[in-house]
């Protein structure tokens, strides 16, 4: 595998984990308003609390989550 695959590869990676949180913030977002609306009817306030809880949830684990564990490597890289 020549440096060039390499970086690559990583930044497919870096642009997939980007993309995937995009998607949560807008999730997030979009439950928290379902959820806010739910709420303006009493019928519906039981159903609408837990949804909103999980908008916000999801909306913060797309701003400040990792969707991949950092490695970090304990052993120097080997030259090729």
């Amino acid at each position: 595998m020549t440096g060039h695959e390499s970086t690559r590869q990583e930044v497919v990676r870096a642009a997939g984990r980007f993309v995937g949180h995009v998607i949560a913030i807008l999730a997030g977002l979009a439950l928290m308003v379902v959820g806010l609306a739910m709420g303006v009817s009493v019928v519906a306030l039981p159903a609408g609390i837990p949804v909103g809880l999980v908008g916000l949830f999801v909306f913060l684990w797309g701003l400040f989550g990792w969707s991949q564990q950092r490695r970090v490597s304990t052993q120097p890289p080997t030259p090729h």
